[in-house]
């Protein structure tokens, strides 16, 4: 009979011996048989990030998920966030870095319930997603363009306090997992939040710190003060204000990037070598080289070519190309063919640029495409705008509903927020037809999800605080060429003005793209740059940058930069907000002559919306058992009516017809509970209707609500029930009136203080019930 040690020892698969060796010994030993296998029994170190207000970041390695490449804990106060960092074994084949971010905030890490109906963790939430990506576009560009390994990032969080925000620690932690790990990367890259408050910049802001803030500034660098990503949004904030936040996110930066590199060094471990891909002969370069040079420089040239036809061009010329390239060597893969072309395509374009200072539809490095604008597309809409700008077009739409149709948030998206609710969301759509292809329909995507947070961010700032209607504004992409989220801000924006929103501003967005020219040498320093205005799809794909700078006249509400390049000299980024922002100004100038302001003239489909304020004790009456009669109101006009406080309640109505019909209704339910105008002091004649421990409910006519007169106020002798007095339902006797209660507006009535000498007794005669 075989010894358990002996079977696993002989076992066909070596990494499964190895770990039923360990698991039965106790005992980690190192394996020979494959390259993922570590101790993991290997030691715990912590290094320290102090940042210049004094708060820290505390990075943990060799403590969990010791399995992976590479983990790391990052902890700021009580929030702590590990991430961890797989990469394949073999590369696998495609043009692009295979690299999966992965973020969930689990509602345990806050002592919290899931509330859905399985009271689990279902999909990732809209957080999770836009999270995810921040993580992705800060490492993203410092990975090697022959990077070809699937690569897995997930960051899960163990606790939240609530009071740091983990989305920063995340990116943080994916950088130094990814650092100590054996996968290659660039990097390490260093993520820190920016506040603005009382005009004093804030590095690393708790939550309340941010929701006082007029700026939520997430920025990445790497060494040498060079920016990577930003992610950012504020209330209107000056563009000084902007580049001053950037220039010292960057300098607080270093501290993180300086604690990664310690830690890399001392318990990295050593980084696997990256295959480099198969050369292709020179002759075959040479050929390429030969076949289009002079033809892509005519179809980057022509200035007539719009993007159907420049891409129809150049399809036909890659297969010309390539058929003309196998028939002389036919022993050549295709790929590396195909390869070589795009790559010489994208040297050509770029080398265009920077030869003529010309972009490849005419425009000068700082011109607009041409832009129009339409408002008022269809009679139906509460608020509608087309805004056109080259061939990018997006048609934006305004829905106003009640505040009960404002997006609920879940628990976790709420403690971050402060708020329970939004009143503001914008939708992007962006179908295939967009770009002529064919594609499916469904769930919105990443990308979709990321393109409308965005809008919204840059329009949400100029929208009033006590709106009292909840918002949806679409942005459906009609056609595609290139920054079509900035476009969705100015359609947008035209759409809420033309919908009557009395927005503070008007805004638009503008897109600022890069070409660079590096040095050849081992310094790899930035030669010589060029900016583009205005960015065309192309030019997205074959620069080097997609900074998209939203805002009004006065300042910036949002900002985002990615980056295909490892870093970005402040410099180049100080100036490319500039332009951004000259930019902004000239499309703002086109958009006043269709729409300067919110339309005052109003509309015969907007909703309306009034305020109702009734008497305490006439609540009751108005919503009626279990809210029926609020239903009712629903079911008959179509308005809906919310309650505020307990007095005021905030009618909302389709329709200015349907306000008139609902308003109509209300006074229906309220007709039988006037109150006849009762004098401070009188005495009247009260009827018991009910008897009960505490008191005897009376009434004083007859479609009155029952008011309670306390035992203490029953007899001047203190009683311990009203059956000692003698009293019984259907009793009438008399007392005083001393008004309402200030703070529940219930009847303030005593029959004890009539135990004294005569006063004059008021009954309300027949006549007067008549008139209740």
């Amino acid at each position: 009979m075989l010894k358990l040690g002996q079977r696993t020892r002989s076992s066909v698969n070596p990494w499964k011996s190895c770990l039923i060796g360990n698991l039965f010994h106790r005992k980690v030993r190192k394996c020979k048989h494959s390259r993922r296998c570590f101790n993991t029994k290997a030691e715990e170190v912590t290094v320290e990030a102090v940042f210049s207000n004094n708060r820290t970041l505390s990075l943990t390695t060799g403590k969990y998920a010791r399995f992976a490449n590479g983990s790391v804990l990052a902890e700021m106060g009580d929030t702590a966030v590990m991430v961890t960092a797989v990469a394949k074994q073999k590369p696998s084949s495609g043009g692009f870095v295979p690299l999966i971010v992965d973020y969930r905030q689990k509602s345990a890490a806050a002592g919290r319930i899931p509330t859905n109906f399985l009271r689990r963790e279902m999909g990732p939430s809209e957080k999770e997603i836009l999270s995810a990506r921040l993580i992705d576009r800060s490492v993203r560009p410092l990975f090697s363009p022959n990077f070809r390994y699937e690569t897995q990032i997930v960051c899960n969080l163990l606790a939240v306090d609530h009071v740091n925000l983990p989305d920063v620690c995340a990116v943080n932690a994916a950088s130094a997992a990814l650092s100590v790990s054996d996968i290659p990367w660039n990097g390490p890259v260093a993520a820190v939040r920016m506040g603005l408050c009382d005009n004093e910049i804030i590095v690393n802001p708790t939550r309340r710190e941010l929701q006082a803030s007029s700026l939520d500034l997430v920025v990445s660098a790497t060494k040498q003060n060079l920016v990577v990503m930003l992610e950012g949004k504020g209330d209107i904030v000056l563009l000084n204000d902007i580049q001053k936040a950037i220039k010292q996110g960057t300098r607080e930066a270093q501290h993180v990037i300086n604690c990664i590199e310690k830690l890399q060094k001392t318990h990295g471990r050593p980084k696997r070598t990256l295959d480099s891909p198969p050369e292709v002969s020179d002759d075959i370069v040479q050929a390429i080289r030969l076949a289009c040079e002079i033809k892509l420089r005519e179809i980057f040239r022509d200035e007539t070519h719009d993007k159907i036809s420049r891409d129809t061009a150049v399809n036909v010329l890659r297969e010309n190309v390539l058929e003309s390239v196998r028939s002389d060597f036919p022993d050549a893969d295709v790929h590396q063919i195909e390869g070589t072309f795009s790559k010489y395509c994208r040297e050509v374009f770029r080398e265009l640029i920077f030869e003529r200072n010309l972009r490849c539809d005419g425009r000068g490095l700082d011109d607009l495409r041409n832009i129009s604008c339409k408002i008022d597309l269809h009679k139906p809409l509460h608020g509608s705008a087309l805004f056109q700008r080259g061939q990018t077009q997006v048609f934006c739409t305004v829905a106003l509903d009640s505040q009960e149709s404002a997006m609920k948030l879940d628990t976790l998206a709420a403690l971050d927020s402060g708020s329970k609710a939004k009143n503001f969301f914008l939708h992007y759509e962006f179908p295939p037809y967009a770009t002529g292809e064919i594609g499916r329909l469904g769930p919105i995507g990443r990308r979709e999800m990321g393109h409308g947070a965005l809008a919204e961010k840059g329009l949400l700032p100029t929208l009033p605080s006590d709106f009292p209607f909840t918002v949806r504004l679409t942005s459906e992409v009609l056609e595609s060429n290139g920054s079509s989220s900035m476009a969705s801000v100015c359609g947008g924006s035209l759409a809420l003005m033309d919908a009557g929103v009395p927005v503070s501003a008007p805004a638009a967005g503008v897109a600022i793209g890069l070409v660079t020219k590096y040095q050849q040498d081992d310094t790899k320093h930035l030669e010589d740059y060029r900016l583009l205005t205005d960015l065309l799809g192309i030019e997205d794909y074959m620069g080097d940058m997609d900074m998209k700078v939203a805002g009004t006249r006065k300042g910036v509400t949002a900002v985002q930069v990615d980056l295909k390049i490892p870093g970005l000299p402040l410099k180049v980024m100080m100036e490319a907000l500039q332009k951004a922002t000259d930019a902004k100004g000239k499309i703002l100038d086109i958009m006043k002559l269709t729409l300067s302001e919110a339309r005052r003239v109003k509309k015969d489909s907007w909703p309306v919306s009034d305020k109702i304020t009734i008497e305490p004790h006439q609540r009751s009456k108005l919503i009626g058992p279990g809210g029926v009669n609020i239903r009712k109101i629903y079911l008959q006009t179509g308005a809906q009516l919310s309650a505020e406080t307990e007095t005021s309640f905030t009618l909302f109505a389709p329709s200015l017809a349907a306000m008139d019909e609902a308003r109509e209704v209300i006074e229906e339910f309220l007709k039988a509970d006037k109150v006849p105008d009762l004098e401070f002091g009188g005495i009247y004649t009260a009827k018991i209707v009910d008897v009960k421990d505490i008191g005897v409910m009376v009434t004083l006519y007859p479609s009155m609500p029952p008011a309670l007169l306390h035992n203490s106020q029953l007899d001047q002798r203190k009683i311990a029930h009203p059956s000692v007095l003698g009293l019984e339902v259907g009793q009438e006797i008399q007392v005083k009136y001393f008004g309402r209660d200030p703070v529940s507006g219930y009847m303030r009535l005593s029959r004890k203080v009539l135990q004294g000498p005569s006063t004059t007794v008021r009954n309300l005669d027949r006549s007067e019930q008549s008139d209740v």
